[in-house]
């Protein structure tokens, strides 16, 4: 398998996955963002992990950022939209593609 179909099956995953249990959420809650908020906060274990997460987006941005110059990715900015939508999870393998030599051509 090529490391570009690796990529785009891992974002398919990072997209099914995450959306299973956001749909299970906003099913029960609607949306309401600031419930949502409360939520990856509500205990000391949600608390880390989302704390974890929210310090590796920024960590990931700005990499993408500064990469996306270096290697000339003209479509990073994709990434951006991919993280308020889903997360990491979508976001990272979505750059490892565009990132990708075969990808951009």
């Amino acid at each position: 398998m090529k490391p570009t179909q690796i990529y785009l099956s891992l974002a398919v995953i990072g997209t099914v996955v995450p959306w299973y249990f956001f749909q299970s959420y906003f099913l029960q809650h609607g949306l309401d963002g600031e419930l949502f908020i409360r939520l990856l906060f509500a205990n000391g274990a949600a608390g880390g992990f989302s704390a974890d997460v929210l310090i590796s987006i920024v960590v990931f941005l700005y990499w993408v950022w500064s990469d996306a110059k270096e290697q000339g990715v003209k479509r990073w900015w994709l990434v951006v939209p991919a993280l308020f939508a889903v997360g990491l999870s979508l976001a990272m393998p979505l750059y490892l593609y565009l990132r990708h030599p075969e990808a951009r051509q």
